[in-house]
């Protein structure tokens, strides 16, 4: 009972944790942006605009965040670097794809960007590409 409430960090949980939530997090990110690389790779290009530099550039850069960035975070390589794409990519889903519906439709994106800003914060973890590179340059000096 008494470890339920404590407020010690366990380091071993956060980074299994850590391995867990960018494995699936990017999988599920994965199952919104293969759709949309199909899609361009068909030509079959009909997609927002919301910076205004055309439907097929929007839709390949959603396309890098959604398909390229969550193989990243799957790896945990260059972890922090693919969060933030994604959560500009979530960030437009919310205030632009989703801008006049209402709440429900607005939290997936938002709950998404929570996860992605946490990558940003505390980095791929322990069980990561990003660590094992980490650990040889900290080993050279």
């Amino acid at each position: 009972m008494k470890r339920s409430f404590s407020t010690t960090v366990n380091t071993n949980a956060v980074n299994v944790w850590l391995l867990i939530s960018r494995v699936a997090i990017g999988a599920i990110m994965l199952t919104h942006g293969l759709p949309k690389l199909e899609k361009l790779m068909a030509g079959n290009v009909q997609f927002a605009d919301p910076f205004g530099i055309g439907p097929t550039a929007s839709l390949a850069i959603t396309v890098f965040a959604e398909v390229g960035c969550s193989i990243l975070l799957i790896l945990g390589l260059a972890t922090r670097f693919a969060a933030i794409p994604l959560m500009i990519t979530m960030l437009v889903a919310i205030f632009y794809a989703h801008a006049a519906d209402p709440f429900g439709k607005k939290e997936l994106p938002a709950i998404f960007l929570l996860i992605f800003t946490g990558f940003l914060i505390i980095g791929a973890g322990k069980y990561s590409i990003d660590n094992l590179i980490s650990r040889k340059s900290r080993s050279r000096y």
